[in-house]
């Protein structure tokens, strides 16, 4: 989710990191802040396969911990 950025910035960003495989969700209406409970930027979730959240980092995260445990999902 990227409030801040078009659209174009947030696969950049995607392409840019090493996470094309990653689905990335893209809402401009914000549903998915209310659903997820995000409450502010920078916010990563890592969600399973039906897209339950396994865990969130708020604020400042590490890439490599967020890669490690999305490859042990």
């Amino acid at each position: 989710m990227g409030a801040q950025d078009s659209f174009g910035q947030a696969e950049d960003f995607r392409n840019d990191f090493g996470t094309e495989s990653f689905l990335m969700i893209w809402d401009e209406s914000f549903a998915s802040w209310q659903y997820y409970g995000v409450r502010g930027q920078p916010t990563a979730i890592l969600v399973d396969a039906t897209g339950e959240p396994i865990t969130g980092w708020t604020g400042a995260f590490d890439l490599d911990e967020v890669l490690r445990l999305a490859s042990e999902a």
